[in-house]
């Protein structure tokens, strides 16, 4: 995919950071971190131990997978400097464009995207 065909991915995936983002931001409160937005809202003292442990799993989770999120992201936007946007990082063959413009961030083809979730 050259240049001007992953043009619009771009600008999708630049618009995609920056919504996931804004919500890391207005979830956490801003500086706040989620262990701590957890704490606040599930450290009462008649909460269990193990629901505020619950919560605290749930918030870490979650930040992993924004985290994984934005890495998918910034990745594909790197490829699309690099050239390589579209192209299955696995075997190489094109990604279908119908694919991209569900999961811009999609690193692999359908393919290989099954094989790796098994």
């Amino acid at each position: 995919m050259n240049t001007e065909q992953a043009s619009p991915f771009q600008q999708q995936l630049l618009a995609l950071r920056a919504q996931v983002l804004a919500q890391l931001a207005a979830q956490r409160g801003g500086t706040v971190g989620r262990a701590d937005v957890a704490a606040e809202h599930f450290g009462h003292p008649e909460d269990s131990r193990a629901q505020v442990n619950t919560e605290r799993d749930i918030e870490f989770a979650l930040g992993e997978h924004e985290i994984a999120h934005l890495a998918a992201i910034d990745a594909a936007l790197e490829r699309i400097a690099a050239g390589s946007y579209g192209e299955c990082t696995d075997c190489g063959a094109d990604i279908g464009t119908a694919r991209l413009h569900v999961a811009p961030e999609a690193a692999r083809c359908l393919g290989c995207q099954e094989k790796a979730e098994k």
